[in-house]
């Protein structure tokens, strides 16, 4: 009997706003200039291991285009799996892994994580070593940013599938496809990934990491729409509870443009 009465209490203080107590993230708390944006291109050939530059042209622009939307530079890890790339030699994941977890411990505020390159229902390819898992990716984001306002950007085919292992009340994450099917612009031929140009192009436009997503996915349905491009890749976007608020009115704070 006294178990059943404190399954009733509980419920009515869930039901009159006395439940667990959830998470509250305050703008103030979180200011872009000291999150800590990781952006990692990690591939660089097509289909046939011929050598593309979309994702390296992406993973610079969209550096450059965070700093201009209010994040820091100097808290921003931008990083290629390309050989020689880096200093000269080629740069392991584990490498590039130690250098996000430095930046996400000197910048606290939030994590911006921002991952191109191609993908597969079973995750994302990682230059020479293999392939990323939706749950390895999950443990490597809960290492380097913890309980705080976390959001990661997985830009592959298939990269719907990450949604279920990320997903977390305090993340917001964005995929540039469903877990079913492929996004487009990883040719020879092509500047950016889709996904990644749409991005780019929203960021002058954009108020806010949700306004960021919606553009962006507008923007890839009508591109694809005018190439006649079947299926559509349908980009996916799950945020949290925790940061459902602070993602709206966590305004972007763009440096003022020069005459």
């Amino acid at each position: 009997m006294q178990g059943w009465r404190l399954l009733v209490l509980s419920v009515l203080l869930a039901l009159c706003g006395f439940g667990p107590a959830r998470a509250q993230f305050k703008v103030e708390d979180a200011p872009l200039k000291d999150w800590a944006v990781g952006i990692l291109a990690a591939d660089w050939r097509d289909s046939n291991g011929a050598p593309i530059e979309a994702f390296e042209n992406a993973r610079r622009a969209l550096a450059k285009g965070f700093v201009t939307a209010g994040f820091s530079a100097d808290n921003i890890t931008n990083l290629s799996l390309r050989p020689r790339q880096f200093g000269g030699f080629s740069l392991a994941s584990r490498e590039a892994f130690s250098a996000f977890e430095k930046q996400t411990s000197d910048a606290t505020a939030g994590c911006l994580l921002y991952f191109t390159s191609h993908g597969m229902p079973e995750g994302m390819t990682l230059g020479l070593e293999g392939l990323l898992s939706p749950a390895q990716l999950n443990t490597l984001v809960e290492d380097w940013c913890g309980p705080r306002p976390t959001v990661v950007v997985v830009s592959a085919c298939f990269s719907g599938v990450f949604v279920p292992a990320l997903a977390a009340p305090n993340r917001m994450v964005v995929t540039a496809a469903r877990p079913d099917r492929s996004s487009f612009g990883c040719s020879a031929d092509a500047t950016y990934p889709y996904f990644d140009g749409c991005v780019l192009e929203s960021l002058p436009d954009a108020d806010d990491f949700v306004h960021l997503a919606s553009l962006a996915r507008q923007c890839v349905s009508a591109r694809e729409r005018a190439e006649h491009l079947w299926p559509p890749s349908e980009p996916q976007v799950k945020v949290g509870k925790d940061v459902e608020d602070l993602f709206i009115f966590l305004d972007f704070d763009r440096a003022p443009e020069v005459e």
